[in-house]
């Protein structure tokens, strides 16, 4: 069964991008991600999802719930963080984690407890006097201590010390483990690739591409980094330049045997070639490349 699945899903805002003609799979039990840069589409795919705003055309459902017939019956089952938390002025950190766990009519207490160890969240402060990243970890916790069957997360790392990173994609292991969906969105490429199996890249408000995060790091573009110098004017085939005074580096998708004939006139002193990571493809993917 999916865990969400949407056919044509469309979020019109006027003159502004919203999402297009969404087509898109997730299975329960998955650990995915979707991938694109601020302004992309990311964040209306969720609210929609939601039913936080309404869609202009189309259809979705999530937890097998029509996402505009099933509204309250989704947010029962579902664990949301958004990209900016907000809480009630004067509240202190346990007062909003407890509102939160009532508002599901259920005790989590243990739950919460625990998970303000494991993230290091002081829940006797006010919330007003909390940094931003202590914002987000109180977030994190509201949107995790019911154990929900689907967690909803729209970059929720940004504003965490590394060490709290870790430790939240610890937890996020588990549950995913002991059954709980994952959807992650992200402009981190590096988290998408560590730890999501299947990805959607979405510009503009459209998916380009949705597969393995394996198939999609595979492409036929290579890495080129040489020390020395080396002649790569008219040479067919290359992106992403980067230059210094005794280096050159590039991706290359062209003739290899022309790459060769450069490398053997060139005054090449050393030389690397590898495949590009997930954060090169999706240049490649949004220079246009997925054609």
């Amino acid at each position: 069964m999916e865990a969400i699945k949407t056919v044509g899903l469309t979020k019109n805002y006027g003159k502004a991008r919203g999402i297009t003609d969404l087509n898109l799979i997730v299975e329960k039990g998955e650990f995915f991600g979707y991938i694109g840069p601020n302004g992309a589409g990311k964040s209306t795919t969720i609210r929609t999802l939601l039913g936080l705003i309404a869609p202009t055309s189309g259809e979705a459902q999530v937890l097998g719930e029509n996402i505009v017939t099933g509204k309250k019956q989704i947010l029962e089952r579902v664990g949301y963080l958004p990209s900016e938390t907000a809480f009630y002025s004067g509240m202190k950190v346990r007062d909003v984690l407890k509102l939160s766990a009532d508002l599901r009519k259920k005790d989590c207490r243990g739950e919460s407890a625990e998970l303000c160890e494991r993230l290091q969240l002081d829940v006797k402060k006010r919330v007003d006097e909390l940094s931003f990243g202590n914002r987000k970890k109180a977030g994190i916790v509201c949107a995790l201590q019911h154990r929900p069957e689907l967690l909803i997360l729209d970059e929720p790392t940004s504003g965490l010390d590394p060490l709290v990173q870790r430790e939240f994609f610890e937890i996020l292991k588990e549950r995913n483990s002991e059954g709980a969906t994952i959807f992650l969105s992200s402009h981190v490429l590096s988290e998408i690739q560590r730890y999501c199996s299947r990805a959607a890249i979405i510009r503009e408000g459209r998916l380009i591409a949705c597969d393995s995060v394996e198939n999609l790091s595979k492409t036929n573009a290579r890495r080129v980094n040489v020390q020395g110098s080396l002649n790569i004017a008219g040479l067919n085939g290359i992106k992403d330049i980067r230059k210094d005074e005794n280096s050159v580096s590039f991706l290359y998708s062209g003739d290899m045997n022309r790459l060769v004939e450069r490398l053997a006139a060139g005054n090449v002193k050393d030389l690397s070639v590898s495949e590009p990571d997930l954060e090169e493809i999706f240049i490649h993917y949004y220079e246009g490349g997925e054609e």
